[in-house]
């Protein structure tokens, strides 16, 4: 059944009439679908279209009494390539907007990595109460039917409240290609235990720390003293998932930087002469937070007290300490703000003496109050404070980087699962077991490639922010960082294959009356009509042709084999904008049909180009 939050919000925002029109049942599964042009209900569901989406929202849930079982997803744009990649998030609190704001994340995100695909999220209503682990899976699986319907435009991953293990559930009820950071016996690239988001931070504090002195071309820069790595001093707020896997690779750089500062939900540590990481890292994995562990351990002992080491309850305060790279990792939207009534981890008057920071965390939002908010604490920041930022999506995205490789390097025909055993988890377990060699080779595979996919681009993204930074003083991080994605999502839609936006041609028998076809071409948004014979094309139908026809004064029921055009100038679907646009423009025409293989499959005109594509582009 629909969870008890969900429906109370979805009653609330949307009026009955919309569950009567909207609302769709497959079996025991509800669909309530919202595409970019219904406006009016996105706003009530608390999103706000824009040019780049969303292309898809919906809202979902199993009927079935025995089990609360829904939540939303978000497919917001697909102009990097389909299908969209992103998370599942699992909390009681999730709600279309909130998706939507992550799935947006994910478009930049996905852009800024380079990869071809689009940018989605799902978020799973969780019960709002303390669930089991057979509920856990069971709730995973069933929603699993859910995202199934659309697996062409949507691929999963862990996100907040889910695992690698949620996802090989989701595997086993829809395939081995349905789902993202897989177990390695799936051959999946085990994101979260690879620290692969963790990586990039890393990959990016370095690479930035290169071009740190190319900034120095703009006036708040002017003084910065750019240090060798190993006297870079860095904070690292959330000492989490993310956070130890960054203290943990940093360390093991050669030369490896100064950690001086952590924090977690317990209190922060500094030392100016850096940290004990290793021991901090082996208390992590024994007890979860350290650093009021580490407090009674070593600093309140009287047999080996540390003076220089500073410990405070209070974990927002460390952002009131000096470094030279500061790393947000903890779950927190607002780490700064110049306005204390949004209640950040600390305001910008307070805040240390930093001169870059490292979103390790999930900060974007597109929410036009939260992007405002974020502008008017970098003005301060980065104008005024000289500390260059580099957006979390440019940063963390080795992620989803490496899950991106599971669906990039294809899994080969014998090891998907046969169709029959699909939901049928004892059946798939046998089956991996007795594939466990070939999968666990193209894990390593997909490994490989994502490491040298995350080093390249994210150096890349480092040094493209500081292009647009240093090229215009009046730019600030967040814009460059949107710019790098939306020039990414600009260039690829140039060049992406006609297929995705091509329309259908009509298509009609040679002897077909052109009086019919008249009414046809008065009825058809798309310019002309294909005349075909055993599904080769003949020619064409246009309204010139019936134009011309009638000016000679031809009778209305000849034949359209008499009229048509025989010279046709064709495309094949693989044909980019600029190839589409190219022979358009030297054959004087707008319209013209799509061939594959000698069978027609649509047709492109200027027209479609112009309501899909070149629009888009020209405002990106």
């Amino acid at each position: 059944m629909i969870p008890k939050q969900m429906e109370a919000f979805l009653r609330e925002a949307l009026p009955e009439q919309t569950w009567r029109n909207r609302l769709r049942h497959e079996g025991p599964l509800a669909f309530m679908e919202f595409r970019i042009n219904d406006v009016d209900r996105l706003n009530r569901l608390g999103i706000h279209p824009d040019k780049l989406g969303p292309h898809l929202v919906v809202c979902m849930w199993d009927v079935r009494e025995d089990l609360e079982v829904g939540g939303y997803l978000v497919v917001d744009n697909l102009a990097m390539g389909r299908p969209s990649m992103g998370g599942i998030r699992m909390l009681p609190t999730v709600t279309p907007a909130a998706i939507f704001n992550l799935a947006r994340g994910m478009t930049l995100k996905n852009a800024a990595a380079d990869l071809p695909y689009g940018g989605g999220k799902a978020g799973i209503v969780a019960p709002d109460r303390a669930i089991s682990d057979e509920e856990h899976r069971e709730i995973l699986r069933r929603f699993a039917h859910l995202i199934g319907r659309y697996r062409s435009i949507y691929l999963p991953g862990p996100d907040v409240g889910t695992n690698d293990a949620d996802m090989k559930i989701i595997a086993i009820e829809n395939g081995i290609d349905s789902a993202l950071s897989k177990p390695v016996d799936m051959g999946g690239n085990r994101i979260d235990e690879l620290g692969a988001a963790a990586g990039g931070v890393v990959i990016a504090i370095d690479a930035l720390l290169e071009q740190m002195p190319r900034l120095k071309a703009l006036p708040q820069f002017r003084a910065m003293r750019v240090p060798k790595r190993a006297a870079m001093t860095i904070l690292i707020q959330g000492f989490g998932a993310v956070g130890a896997h960054v203290a943990e690779m940093l360390t093991q750089l050669d030369p490896a930087p100064q950690i001086v500062g952590v924090s977690d939900a317990h209190g922060y540590l500094f030392r100016a002469e850096g940290l004990p990481v290793g021991d901090l890292l082996a208390r992590r994995d024994a007890r979860g937070l350290v650093t009021f562990r580490y407090f009674l351990d070593a600093l309140v002992d009287k047999r080996s007290p540390r003076p220089d080491t500073k410990f405070s309850n209070a974990s927002n305060d460390l952002l009131r300490e000096d470094a030279f790279c500061f790393v947000p990792a903890a779950p927190i939207a607002r780490y700064l703000d110049v306005d204390a009534s949004s209640r950040p981890a600390m305001t910008v008057d307070r805040m240390g003496r930093w001169s870059m920071i490292v979103e390790g965390a999930n900060t974007y939002s597109p929410s036009p109050a939260r992007r405002a908010a974020r502008l008017r604490m970098e003005r301060t920041v980065y104008w005024q404070r000289g500390v260059v930022i580099a957006t979390d999506f440019l940063v963390n995205s080795g992620g989803v980087i490496f899950a991106a490789q599971e669906h990039i390097i294809k899994t080969p025909d014998h090891l998907r699962f046969p169709r029959e055993i699909l939901g049928d988890a004892e059946a798939v377990e046998r089956w991996l077991a007795e594939h466990q060699e070939a999968l666990a080779e193209l894990a390593a595979q997909r490994l490989q490639a994502g490491i040298r996919q995350r080093e390249e681009v994210i150096r890349r993204n480092m040094k493209e922010l500081v292009d647009f930074l240093v090229a215009d003083p009046d730019m600030l991080p967040l814009e460059a960082a949107e710019q790098i994605s939306i020039t990414r999502i600009t260039q690829r839609e140039r060049f992406r294959p006609i297929r995705y936006i091509m329309e259908p041609l009509t298509l009609i028998e040679p002897g077909m009356p052109m009086r019919q076809a008249a009414q046809l071409l008065v009825d058809d948004p798309n310019e002309m009509l294909g005349v075909v014979r055993e599904g080769r094309l003949l020619g064409v139908v246009t309204d010139w042709d019936i134009t011309h026809a009638t000016a000679q004064g031809l009778r209305d029921d000849l034949p359209v084999s008499e009229i048509m055009s025989r010279d046709v100038i064709t495309v094949g679907p693989e044909a980019t904008i600029p190839d589409v646009l190219q022979l358009l423009e030297s054959h004087e025409i707008t319209a013209m049909p799509v061939v594959d293989d000698g069978a027609v499959v649509g047709v492109i005109s200027s027209h479609i180009l112009t309501r899909k594509a070149l629009t888009r582009m020209l405002q990106g």
